[in-house]
């Protein structure tokens, strides 16, 4: 006999880290319904999340909430936690409200051992939540992949940019951003 699995909505989630369930280093998302453990982080993911959050803050300023680490609810079961998501800016920074996935204008994932995960996963529930665009610093070839136009669970522009290439956010198309500067040192092999 199989036995119902139990699916976890946001707010469960939500009640579950008020109440100290999970560490304070813990990192979890809720995807499907599903509470994931997250990987630590490794030095130079770090890295590259510090640069993405100097950048982007220093270049959006107040025409952008930068936000790092932290969940976007996209739906009741879904709640990933990508490394940065820039919101439209609001000036009570979304409290006591949550941002929607309509608030999003920019998400960022750092990939060095999720690449996999992040495309095949995360990737397609994005595109469904209507999120307008990804970009995925793909840290094993030196790329961004850069994902546009959700339609469906996919998204109908896939830009692959490199060393020496330069992007602007839809949102911010006055700012630019080399990969490099991003992605930052090339890795000693």
């Amino acid at each position: 006999m199989e036995s119902a699995r139990k699916l976890f909505t946001a707010d469960d989630v939500i009640k579950m880290a008020e109440a100290g369930l999970f560490g304070e280093e813990e990192r979890i998302e809720l995807i499907d319904g599903e509470i994931i453990k997250m990987t630590p982080a490794g030095d130079r993911h770090v890295m590259c999340v510090n640069r993405a959050t100097a950048f982007f803050t220093e270049s959006f300023g107040r025409n952008g909430i930068v936000s790092i680490q932290n969940a976007v609810h996209l739906n009741i079961y879904n709640m990933p936690q990508p490394d940065v998501v820039v919101f439209k800016p609001r000036a009570d920074f979304y409290f006591p409200d949550r941002p929607s996935p309509k608030d999003v204008l920019l998400i960022v994932e750092v990939s060095d051992s999720t690449l996999r995960r992040d495309r095949r996963i995360k990737l397609p529930r994005f595109a469904a939540a209507g999120i307008p665009e990804v970009w995925i610093e793909d840290l094993k070839h030196d790329l961004i992949l850069v994902f546009r136009d959700p339609d469906g669970r996919e998204y109908l522009t896939q830009l692959i940019l490199r060393r020496g290439d330069s992007i602007s956010p839809l949102a911010f198309q006055i700012s630019t951003f080399l990969v490099d500067d991003l992605i930052g040192v090339e890795p000693v092999h």
